[in-house]
């Protein structure tokens, strides 16, 4: 069975309407979860948690489709370049 880790992370954004840190030295890294349910968990912990500031945001990185090789790049690893 193949294991489906998701990273949840998130920090301060420069505009709310993009995805680019403040300060990617201060990217606030939740944890790392073996399914997507308790990624979403803990995700919707931390975005209720500061649901008042609108420059910060999290998100949930699909760890077991950053390295896939064979497979065409999605619109996520797009994003940086």
């Amino acid at each position: 069975m193949t294991q489906r880790l998701h990273l949840v992370f998130g920090g301060e954004l420069v505009d709310p309407t993009k995805t680019l840190f403040k300060d990617p030295s201060d990217i606030h890294v939740v944890g790392i979860y073996p399914d997507y349910a308790s990624a979403y968990n803990a995700w919707k912990a931390e975005a209720q948690r500061t649901v008042d500031d609108a420059h910060t945001r999290y998100f949930i990185a699909h760890i077991h489709r950053l390295r896939d090789e064979a497979a065409a790049a999605s619109p996520t690893e797009e994003l940086g370049g």
